[in-house]
């Protein structure tokens, strides 16, 4: 049996400090292994191969919308099948690059394989056994599909299988209204796909605040029909190409019948863990599957860490890289330091696009009441660079305490992910101030003037939820 100094399971993240480690000592024996291709789900199935479909998406909705500038322009013909060979090229080129330089590392044995525990820090790999000395665990996580009767029967698609696609189905159903669902909904129904989004959550878009995801449920409408507070019942197979999915509402009304040609199943992630047997290592794992960790990242057994999607926190690529920062310290520097997620941003690269960090209203409110926070608000379309644009309703909102600290921010509307990341730097300074944004100065005329105006016009909570009355009567 071959014993290491570092067996890493997962290509993403996990991997990505073992140029750390080998500078830190040029002999480190390290074993590397994942059963699926080199790089991670970030860039094999999510994030990267995601954003290279919804860029072309994204112009088409500009296309769209030139209309309202006084642009008259059609779009004359989209090539599904050459929008989805670019991704793959890219997404392929890029693998192919990962697995050649593991493969001829003299550092690293690589394994494109499953592994399993058999006993504290010794893997089955294939046929063979391996020990490490440190066991870094980053198995990623799986799309999660519900027990709906017949879904298996009729088929269906994932984030992961969709990538497959070459030809464009004329209508397409999606299951689920989180992340996942609304940026392949903006996808697929600029595509030319008409779209239906099914969800069980009452709000679209459950993680967001509710007035963002109340906006962003009027502008997708426009192009898709998006039913929240829905339960599938059953999926059937009518013949021709075409599958029935029947909903009910979770709270009283009638059952309402969607026919597709193809089925997404975008009902959030589930863990993988249990294919590594980790409990044979006496490592735990929570009730729902995912592996348990303390503050500084450690499993149940020492010298054993879960970062990523595994330890089921945040799934973000960003917070992963974050942790393996964090793991490298603790494993090899002995630095002893504890994670710190009090501000995890993400964005939802839908049309229109939202970005969010920190803490919500309710959650702030359970805090620090209504007297200890105050709530910025700034429309896009009250700013030159907005009028320009001829945005309508778009708006950024931000909370802080009564010592100015930054809490929370959240914007809806163009450049949302561009746009937060200034807020988001001072989140990680000592003191969280916005006096930074306040007092710096910002380009004008440029979309960036509608956070610096948010800051510059902080209100009570209760003349917060008035001007947002008052913009959207409903």
């Amino acid at each position: 049996m071959k014993t290491y100094d570092l067996i890493v399971i997962g290509t993403g993240s996990a991997a990505g400090i073992l140029d750390l480690v080998m500078e830190d000592d040029p002999e480190v024996k390290i074993a590397l292994i994942d059963k699926d291709e080199p790089g991670g789900i970030c860039l094999t199935r999510g994030c990267i191969p995601s954003k290279l479909l919804l860029y072309p998406a994204e112009l088409l909705r500009e296309v769209e919308r030139a209309s309202r500038l006084g642009i008259e322009a059609r779009i004359q013909r989209i090539d599904f099948s050459g929008v989805m060979e670019r991704m793959r090229a890219s997404i392929g080129k890029e693998v192919e690059r990962i697995r050649q330089g593991l493969s001829h590392h003299r550092n690293i044995d690589y394994f494109p394989e499953a592994a399993e525990f058999v006993s504290p820090f010794t893997l089955k790999v294939g046929e063979r056994e391996i020990r490490g000395e440190k066991i870094l665990l980053g198995t990623g996580s799986q799309p999660l599909i519900p027990p709906v009767p017949g879904l298996s029967e009729a088929g269906f698609l994932t984030s992961d299988t969709l990538l497959r696609m070459s030809k464009l189905p004329p209508r397409m159903a999606i299951l689920g209204g989180g992340y996942i669902a609304a940026e392949y909904g903006h996808f697929f129904s600029a595509m030319g796909s008409k779209v239906t989004i099914i969800g069980r959550n009452p709000q679209f878009l459950p993680d967001e605040e509710p007035e963002i995801s109340a906006l962003a449920r009027r502008e997708m409408s426009e192009s898709m029909a998006i039913l929240t507070g829905h339960e599938v019942r059953e999926v059937r197979n009518r013949g021709g190409g075409e599958k029935v999915i029947v909903a009910r509402p979770r709270e009283k009304g009638p059952e309402v019948t969607v026919v597709a040609e193809e089925i997404l199943v975008a009902a959030g992630r589930a863990p993988t863990a249990a294919i590594l047997h980790p409990e044979r290592s006496g490592i735990r794992t929570t009730p729902e599957g995912w592996i348990e960790v303390n503050e500084y990242l450690e499993t149940s057994c020492p010298n054993i860490w879960a970062l990523g999607d595994a330890n089921g926190k945040y799934p973000f690529k960003h917070k992963a890289n974050y942790e393996a920062g964090l793991v490298y310290a603790n494993a090899f520097l002995k630095a002893k330091t504890k994670v710190d997620y009090h501000a995890i941003p993400h964005a939802v690269f839908s049309h229109p696009e939202i970005a969010s960090v920190g803490m919500k209203e309710r959650e702030v409110l359970a805090v620090h009441g209504e007297e200890g926070v105050a709530i910025g608000l700034e429309w896009f379309e009250d700013t030159a660079k907005g009028e320009a644009m001829a945005l309508k309703d778009y708006f950024v909102k931000v909370i802080v305490d009564m010592n100015n600290r930054i809490l929370g921010a959240h914007i809806i509307g163009p450049q949302a992910s561009l746009l937060i990341q200034e807020i988001i730097t001072l989140m990680y300074t000592a003191d969280r101030s916005a006096r930074p944004i306040t007092h710096g100065m910002h380009i004008h005329p440029a979309l960036s003037e509608v956070v610096e105006r948010a800051f510059g016009k902080l209100m009570p909570a209760a003349l917060y939820h008035q001007a947002l009355r008052k913009k959207f009567p409903g």
